[in-house]
Order: C-alpha cells, then sequence, then structure tokens
C-alpha cells in the first residue's frame, strides 16, 4: 500500500469541538425568529451539510424560504461573533498535527462550515500554520460529498488520490472520500458517530494520536521510523 502524504481534515467534529458556539448560534437564532430553543444534542445532529441546510433544519419543514435567508444572515452574524467563545481544539489534536508537520506530511482542510468563519477559527486557535490550505462549504460550486474539494486538494498538493486520506466524523465524510477515490479515517468522538456504523470507513480511531501511530508517524523528537513503516501499517486497510 502507498504510504499517506496528504492528511484532509474535516473541521467541526474532527479537530475542533464547537458544539456549544454552533447551539447557542442557533438558539439565539430561533429566539430572534420567536421559536423556543433546541437541545444542543439535537442541533448536532444537524451539522455536516453547511449553514444554510443547518439552519433549515433548525426552523423546520414548515418555514418558508424568506424566514430561513432571514433567520440564515442573523445566524451567520451572530457565529461570526461568538465563535470562538468555547470553541477548542479536541485533546490531543495540536499535539498530533505537530507530529504530522514534522514527519513532513501535507494537511489541509475542507469543510461545508463557510470558509471566513472557518480561517478564522482556526486562526484564533493558533491551527491554521499546520495547512497549506483551508476550504469551506462556499470554496467550491459544490458541497461535500462531491468530490471537488478532495480533487482540488489533491491537485494543489501535488498527491494522487491514493496516497490520500480523508479525516472526519461522519457518513458526508466518507461519502465524500469514496467519491473522490481517496481513503477514509473516522474519529469516534465527533458529532455524528453513529454515522459511521451506517458508512463504515476504512479505518476508525478515537483520536488523531492513534492516527499518528497507525501511520508510522513518531511523537515530535523520537527518532524518525525506517522506510516504509507508513506502508506496512496501512496493509490493514483494504481498498
Amino acid at each position: 500500500m502507498p504510504a499517506v502524504e496528504l492528511l484532509i481534515f474535516d473541521l467541526d467534529g474532527t479537530l475542533i469541538d464547537s458544539r456549544q458556539d454552533l447551539a447557542d448560534a442557533v438558539n439565539a437564532t430561533r429566539v430572534h425568529m420567536n421559536l423556543p430553543p433546541l437541545d444542543a444534542g439535537l442541533i448536532a445532529s444537524y451539522v455536516g451539510d453547511g449553514a444554510p441546510v443547518l439552519v433549515r433544519r433548525a426552523l423546520g419543514p414548515e418555514a418558508s424560504e424568506d424566514q430561513v435567508r432571514q433567520a440564515l444572515e442573523y445566524f451567520l452574524n451572530y457565529y461570526s461573533e461568538h465563535k470562538l467563545d468555547f470553541t477548542r481544539p479536541y485533546p490531543g489534536v495540536t499535539e498530533a498535527l505537530e507530529r504530522f508537520a514534522c514527519a513532513e506530511m501535507k494537511m489541509a482542510v475542507l469543510t461545508n462550515k463557510p470558509v471566513r468563519i472557518s480561517r478564522a477559527i482556526l486562526e484564533g486557535l493558533d491551527l491554521a500554520r499546520y495547512f497549506f490550505a483551508i476550504y469551506g462549504g462556499n470554496s467550491f460550486a459544490y458541497k461535500k460529498p462531491h468530490p471537488i474539494g478532495v480533487e482540488t486538494l489533491c491537485r494543489e498538493a501535488g498527491v494522487p488520490a491514493r496516497r490520500t486520506m480523508l479525516v472526519g466524523d461522519s457518513g458526508v465524510d466518507v461519502r465524500t472520500a469514496r467519491n473522490a477515490g481517496v481513503r477514509i479515517c473516522g474519529v469516534t468522538y465527533g458529532f455524528q458517530p453513529e454515522t459511521l456504523i451506517e458508512e463504515p470507513p476504512d479505518l476508525l480511531v478515537s483520536s488523531l494520536a492513534e492516527l499518528a501511530d497507525f501511520l508510522g508517524v513518531p511523537p515530535v523528537g523520537a527518532p524518525s521510523p525506517g522506510p516504509g513503516l507508513q506502508q506496512q501499517m496501512s496493509l490493514e486497510l483494504d481498498l
């Protein structure tokens, strides 16, 4: 099996725990639209397909197109101001990204969240420096699970699909990887781990440190592994 040279990460539920800030923004929007608040867990289940879909789901099927537009504008303004109130990287994420960076692996972010907010969050958490590109749901004509984002990142990185792995927390990410012909690693700690049962990834980990171990990436400061270790450890992935 070829070694992984490019890692493409989802954002919400994979790199960052943004559950509380998203729930607060959605509920502030519902109050603005004269609706009662929703449970944070239910709101988390609505995340993954971009802000317009999140807002539409949060308003319910009875909402008109004009109401959705008004609510989306309010949501984006509110969330832009409160995006870092509680949002933090998941435990071990920064350390794992440092390991990948020291191993000279190319890394990028592909999320369905609006790109401007995504970049601002990553910059605010001092994570943007690890990625050569950050693309959001409005960066391309199509959102995930369309393969255009992955295909663009592979082309920009100069890495073929067979040496690329997408890392995410939901079935949307699995479908994206399948559509793009890349490997997919699912994480169990995200917003929608139950969807990974219905659409199983090639690899399932409980932390990014576990992914780094699987790929043979040594801890920072440890001796580099011998050539071919990634290939040996990747044999378990059935393409």
